[in-house]
C-alpha cells in the first residue's frame, strides 16, 4: 500500500482541500435550512471530515495545500479547512498566522469560528486558554465562542468581556451568556439593553429573555420587532414564542394593521402557533410568492410534513429563473424558501377540515403539540433545521437557566448530546 504522507497525490490532496472549503459553505447554509434533518447534516458531515482525513494523512503537503488555497482563494471555506488542520496537527505558529489573517478579515471570521466549533474538543486543550488570556479582543472573541459551541463554560473571561471596549467582543459575550445559561449573568444583561451598539443591545435583549426575564427584555424584543432592520426577523422569532396566545394574537394584528410585507406576517403566524391562523394560511398558498413559506407556517403549527405522499402540490410554470450554479461565486442570493415543498391547497383544506377539531384555537400549538420538554427533545431528534432552532429556544423558555442546544455544531456530537438528554 502507497503511503499518501509519502507520496501524495497532487490532484487529489488539492480535491480534499477544495472540497472541504466548498463543503464548509454548503454547511454554513444547511444548518438553517427548512428542509434538512440531522441525518442530512450528518452527511454532509462526514463528507467533509473524509476530506479532512485525506488531508491530514497527506501530512506536510496536505497542509501547503491548504496554505495555497488560502493565498489563492482567501474566504472562510479555505480558512476553516487550515485552521483546522493546523489545530489538529497541533501547529500553533500557522495557527497564530491564520488567526492573524481572520482578524484583519471579516469576510473569512466566520469560517475560523466554525473551524474550533468543528474540530474535538480534545484538540483545544491549550489552545482555548491562551486566546482567553490573549491581549487580542478577537482572539479573546474566538475563545469564548470556542468553548460555546463545546458547551464549556469560559469562566471569569465570559465575565470580563462583557464589561469590554470592543463591541464584536461584547456582542459575544452577551450571546454565550444567554445560550450558556448562565442566570447569574441575567443583570449584566439587562445592563447592557441600553449598549451605544445595536447588535450587542440586541444579544443582551435575546439572552435576557433566554435566562427568564419577562418585563424589560420582552419590552425591548417588541420595539426591535417593530422596526424594520436587520433584528426585527429575531426579535419576532423570540418574542412570539414568549407571548401568551392573547398578546401573541395582539402582536400579529398589529403586523397585520401596519406591515405591507406579508412574508413577515406569514412567518410569524407559524411562530405563534395559534391555530385560528391556518385556513387563513391556506388563503395565502394562491399566491406563488407566498405558498411555500405559507406551507411551512402551516407544517409549524399542524406538524404535518407537506412533503409527504398526497399532500405537496406542483410548482407553478414558469419558476423565475434560478441563478447559475457557478462554483467561483460564494455570495450567490440563495431563495429563503429553496427547499421547501409546494403545498396542496385543496389538500390541505381537506385535511384541516378532516383535523380542525384536534386543534384548540387561542392555545399554542408547535409541530401538532404544546412545546414541552418531551415534545421539543423529540423535534432536536426528527425536525427540519429550522423546526429543530424553534425547540432548542423552547426548550429554554420552558426551563430559564437551560444550556441553548447548538443545533449547528457536528451532527455526530450533537448525537451524542441528545442520547444524553434522553432525546
Amino acid at each position: 500500500m502507497v503511503n499518501a504522507a509519502l507520496h501524495p497525490i497532487p490532484a487529489v490532496i488539492e480535491q480534499h482541500a477544495g472540497e472541504s472549503a466548498h463543503l464548509c459553505h454548503v454547511r454554513s447554509t444547511l444548518v438553517d435550512a427548512p428542509h434538512v434533518r440531522l441525518g442530512e447534516l450528518r452527511r454532509i458531515d462526514s463528507r467533509l471530515a473524509a476530506h479532512l482525513d485525506g488531508l491530514a494523512v497527506a501530512g506536510a503537503f496536505g497542509r501547503k495545500v491548504c496554505e495555497a488555497a488560502v493565498l489563492a482563494k482567501t474566504a472562510h471555506g479555505e480558512v476553516f479547512a487550515a485552521i483546522a488542520r493546523a489545530i489538529e496537527d497541533g501547529d500553533t505558529g500557522r495557527l497564530d498566522q491564520l488567526l492573524t489573517l481572520a482578524e484583519a478579515n471579516l469576510q473569512v471570521q466566520a469560517g475560523a469560528l466554525f473551524a474550533f466549533n468543528w474540530v474535538s474538543a480534545q484538540w483545544l486543550k491549550g489552545i482555548t486558554r491562551g486566546l482567553l488570556d490573549s491581549s487580542s479582543a478577537f482572539r479573546r472573541r474566538v475563545g469564548i465562542a470556542a468553548c460555546a459551541s463545546h458547551l464549556v463554560d469560559a469562566g471569569p473571561a465570559l465575565t470580563s468581556a462583557l464589561h469590554d471596549a470592543d463591541a464584536p467582543l461584547r456582542a459575544t459575550a452577551l450571546r454565550v451568556a444567554g445560550e450558556g445559561g448562565r442566570s447569574d449573568l441575567l443583570p449584566l444583561c439587562l445592563g447592557a439593553l441600553t449598549d451605544d451598539d445595536a447588535e450587542c443591545r440586541f444579544q443582551a435583549i435575546q439572552s435576557a429573555a433566554l435566562l427568564g426575564d419577562r418585563r424589560a427584555a420582552v419590552a425591548a424584543l417588541r420595539d426591535f420587532a417593530l422596526e424594520r432592520g436587520p433584528y426585527r426577523a429575531r426579535s419576532l422569532m423570540i418574542l412570539l414564542k414568549l407571548a401568551t396566545p392573547a398578546q401573541a394574537a395582539a402582536i400579529l394584528k398589529g403586523l397585520s394593521d401596519s406591515e405591507p410585507d406579508s412574508r413577515v406576517l406569514i412567518r410569524s403566524a407559524g411562530i405563534a402557533g395559534d391555530p385560528q391562523w391556518v385556513s387563513w394560511l391556506i388563503g395565502r398558498m394562491d399566491d406563488a410568492r407566498l405558498a411555500r413559506l405559507a406551507g411551512e407556517s402551516f407544517s409549524t403549527i399542524t406538524g404535518l410534513d407537506l412533503s409527504s405522499p398526497g399532500f405537496a402540490g406542483e410548482p407553478p410554470q414558469p419558476l423565475d429563473p434560478v441563478p447559475a450554479d457557478d462554483p467561483e461565486i460564494e455570495d450567490i442570493a440563495v431563495d429563503e424558501d429553496d427547499g421547501l415543498p409546494w403545498p396542496s391547497p385543496p389538500k390541505l383544506q381537506a385535511w384541516w377540515s378532516a383535523n380542525a377539531h384536534r386543534f384548540q384555537a387561542g392555545a399554542r400549538s408547535f409541530l401538532g403539540a404544546p412545546p414541552s420538554r418531551a415534545h421539543c427533545l423529540k423535534v432536536l431528534g426528527s425536525g427540519y433545521q429550522r423546526q429543530r432552532i424553534a425547540a432548542a429556544q423552547f426548550l429554554c423558555i420552558l426551563q430559564p437557566g437551560t444550556k441553548l442546544f447548538p443545533t449547528s455544531a457536528p451532527a455526530w456530537r450533537q448525537q451524542r448530546w441528545l442520547d444524553t438528554m434522553g432525546a
